[in-house]
Formats: structure tokens, sequence, C-alpha cells
């Protein structure tokens, strides 16, 4: 059966780094792009990463990010990283979606830390899957 497990993990930053990020003015280039890569990589390389996860062929890994740049109450903004993550396997994604939304989250610490390491992450979760025997699990908001 066809699997698919969304997860998500969301950046906090300051103002400042996520003009940088949207003006593409960090030093290591292109943050989000490489954060992309670096989920999908993520993804592909869970079963090195986290024992007992098995290797698996991925019909497709999808990474996107929606910028918050209205700062919350501490005065940081946000990157919401959502990772989507499709086998045909017989074993389901989620540890997979997780690794690459928690790579990227990692990825853009590693690109701006030079400018605010005071940068967190939070909410990192199962968003939904889908598949198995296990069936259908959506994440109540």
């Amino acid at each position: 059966t066809e699997r698919v497990a969304t997860a998500q993990a969301r950046v906090l930053l300051q103002p400042e780094t996520l003009e940088k990020i949207q003006q593409r003015t960090i030093a290591k280039g292109d943050v989000l792009a490489v954060a992309q890569v670096a989920g999908v990589m993520g993804a592909k390389k869970t079963p090195d990463l986290i024992p007992m996860c098995h290797p698996m062929l991925l019909t497709s890994v999808d990474i996107s990010f929606k910028e918050d740049p209205q700062p919350d109450h501490r005065g940081s903004c946000s990157i919401t990283i959502t990772a989507t993550v499709k086998t045909t396997g017989q074993t389901g994604v989620e540890m997979e979606a997780l690794t690459a939304a928690s790579m990227a989250a990692l990825t853009i610490y590693d690109m701006c830390k030079s400018v605010d390491r005071g940068m967190s992450f939070t909410e990192v979760c199962l968003l939904s899957k889908s598949g198995g025997k296990s069936g259908v699990y959506t994440r109540k908001s």
C-alpha cells in the first residue's frame, strides 16, 4: 500500500535573521534551498541515523517552508518546515518525515548561526500518516 507521512518543525529566529534569509544575504548562501536539500537527504539517511529503522525506497520527499515575519510575544519570527514522505514499502515513513523536518531545521540553524545563535526549534511533530495496518492518523490542532 502507499504510505504517506507529514511532519513539521518550527524554527524561531530574530526578525533580522528572517530578513537576511529572505534577501539571500546569509554568507553561506540560499538558506531555504540548502535546507530543502538537507531535508531530502535526511529522509533518505534515516536508517543510518535512527537505530531499528528499516532502509526503504522512498517514492517522494517534499519539503516546504512557511515564513511568519510577525514577531511573537518574545520578539521571535518563525519558519515552519513541512516534510511529506511517500513510499509503497511495507513499513511506514513517519521517522523519515520527522527526520527530514529536523534536518531542515538544523540546517537553517547551521547556516544562520553566525548572525543568530539564539535560534530554537519547537513543534517537531507528526502531523499525519496514512497507509498500513494502523490506518490514518491526523494530529489534533
